[in-house]
């Protein structure tokens, strides 16, 4: 095979892989958010040639969906069945929560110094949606306006890291909204972290986020392991 015709079929190969990828991330958010919104519950089987129908795509990219939905936790792979969402856990919670406490305080104290108006000013205006906002919109807002706090941070491996942790807890925290009322406390945490972070007050933000992370976490594996238990 001369050159041309092996850099041919190398662009190809690597068109054909990005199509893939595309679509695998297309499906990974939309099991995804059927998880979280608990349209698909623990223990469902998630057969791959059922998705590749719903999808109209082939199995390359629903195996890659279900590998990255394994890493997030949001599913296991069990012998004989394949695929099966995995149920709430209190200790998976735990590992979320106290790795969200490492990874978002180290962002966080890295970003206040570097801090726009305009950025609080558009996490303010989040805060203002969420507090009128929908449980279903809930999630989405609560991220992004932790997001735009921790992107000045300019670290690019830390934030992917983050958003990972954030998808898996967004599961987690839709219970601790819903069922246990949390959503008051939630927004009174906000506002004070959005105050110390208008001050640029490094130590008061980053107390403030612990605070906010641990007692939420801590809150809804109390209410796991007791229910767990019952």
């Amino acid at each position: 095979m001369n050159a041309n015709a092996t850099q041919r079929k190398d662009q190809g190969a690597n068109a054909h892989s990005g199509r893939h990828g595309e679509q695998a991330l297309e499906i990974l958010q939309a099991l995804r958010v059927d998880i979280i919104s608990g349209e698909l519950t623990a223990g469902s089987l998630l057969r791959q040639q059922l998705l590749a129908e719903r999808f109209g795509v082939s199995r390359m990219p629903i195996r890659e969906a279900l590998y990255r939905l394994e890493a997030e936790g949001f599913i296991s792979f069990t012998p004989n069945k394949g695929a099966v969402v995995a149920p709430v856990s209190a200790e998976d919670l735990r590992e979320i929560y106290e790795m969200r406490v490492a990874a978002e305080t180290l962002a966080l104290r890295l970003a206040v110094p570097e801090l726009t108006n305009t950025q609080i000013d558009r996490a303010e205006d989040l805060q203002i949606e969420m507090e009128k906002a929908s449980l279903t919109e809930f999630g989405t807002l609560n991220a992004a306006f932790h997001r735009i706090l921790l992107l000045p941070c300019a670290r690019p491996r830390l934030l992917a890291h983050i958003e990972n942790l954030e998808n898996a807890a967004d599961r987690y925290l839709r219970v601790t909204v819903a069922t246990l009322d949390y959503a008051g406390k939630s927004h009174s945490e906000h506002r004070a972290l959005l105050e110390a972070c208008r001050r640029r007050d490094q130590d008061a933000a980053v107390n403030c986020l612990r605070q906010h992370i641990e007692e939420g976490g801590e809150t809804l594996y109390r209410h796991l392991t007791q229910s767990a238990s019952a």
